[in-house]
């Protein structure tokens, strides 16, 4: 017949246990507060201002599950035709609401990046969840709040949102303005992730284009004659240009041309629209499993430590590029 174990070894072991189980909790404490910040060793993204005054430089770093829905969020605004400040609206509230994260949980029956609720009309719940379709019903309320563009960001969120805690959004609005920034094209080169593929098995030409409709439209492939180079297997749009013939070789590419008219206030609208597009790419590098990046004499690689913007040629290749206005998307896979 056995015996039990002694008073004092039961304790020890137990004490061991208890120790062993804080030991989990920490890691398990510090790997979530890593995955929800991008903190060191994540894969992350990060969004810089350009140098100022003594070099000093303004960042916000998020994660790439941030990084898509943020730039889900700009595309849905940009593509209405709102300003860069309704989108800054936008993306602090859901900094506020959600942690820029597509909840399927929160308070009562809140959801998705704004945690809209079924029962206060913000539609389905399978609604809700979708990015795209929570984002335009946030500024389809915005849009009815006279004046939201000169309100101060946090009462022109509380309008819309009638939180229990109207004055939180505040805190989120540098952030949200750098990002804004960066997602709009307004920054040029500024917005940089490190493009480690993620676990979706979203790849390839296909699910790029597939992504850019789901953000922009199907206006963003038609007027812009986004070409695949698939080879000819796959149906271009009419209006493809001569540019598809550049990436007709190469199977992994989407080559958006972002042309506009002359002068220099539509070139300025078309390099912005470009980096909009690059930048968008980029957020999106983990989930499309994409390699690389081209814009105006600017390219983004996946897997580069540093994750920046590197020049491809020099300063007049560049503007030649700018002027023949085409961002090129190019999938690992």
């Amino acid at each position: 017949m056995l015996q039990p174990s002694p008073p004092r070894k039961r304790r020890g072991r137990l004490a061991r246990s208890g120790a062993a189980s804080m030991v989990l909790l920490a890691v398990a404490g510090y790997l979530a507060v890593q995955y929800v910040t991008g903190g060191a060793g994540a894969p992350g993204c990060k969004v810089a201002s350009p140098a100022v005054g003594d070099g000093a430089r303004t960042a916000y770093e998020f994660t790439p599950e941030q990084a898509v829905n943020a730039a889900t969020i700009t595309a849905v605004g940009t593509a209405r035709g709102l300003p860069d400040r309704a989108v800054a609206i936008a993306l602090a509230t859901a900094m506020q609401e959600s942690a820029l994260r597509n909840l399927d949980h929160g308070d009562k029956d809140s959801l998705g990046l704004f945690q809209q609720r079924p029962s206060w009309g913000w539609g389905t719940p399978e609604e809700i969840m979708d990015p795209a379709y929570s984002a335009g019903a946030f500024y389809d309320h915005l849009a009815k709040v006279d004046g939201y563009l000169d309100l101060p960001l946090t009462v022109a969120a509380q309008r819309v949102q009638r939180s229990g805690f109207p004055d939180a959004y505040a805190k989120h609005e540098p952030d949200a303005e750098l990002l804004a920034a960066a997602l709009t094209g307004r920054s040029a080169a500024t917005l940089t992730c490190d493009g480690r593929p993620g676990a979706t098995r979203e790849k390839g030409p296909d699910a790029v284009r597939a992504a850019l409709v789901r953000d922009f439209g199907h206006g963003v492939l038609e007027p812009a004659a986004a070409v695949v180079g698939d080879g000819g297997t796959s149906p271009r749009p009419a209006a493809a240009t001569t540019s598809a013939s550049a990436s007709a070789s190469d199977e992994r590419t989407v080559t958006l041309p972002v042309t506009g008219g002359t002068g220099p206030e539509a070139e300025r609208e078309t390099a912005r629209r470009g980096w909009q597009l690059a930048h968008w790419a980029v957020a999106n590098a983990s989930s499309l499993h994409l390699q690389r990046v081209s814009y105006a004499g600017r390219e983004w690689t996946a897997g580069n430590t540093d994750s920046k913007w590197y020049p491809t040629g020099t300063r007049a290749a560049a503007d030649a590029e700018r002027a023949a206005g085409s961002v090129r998307i190019t999938s690992a896979w």
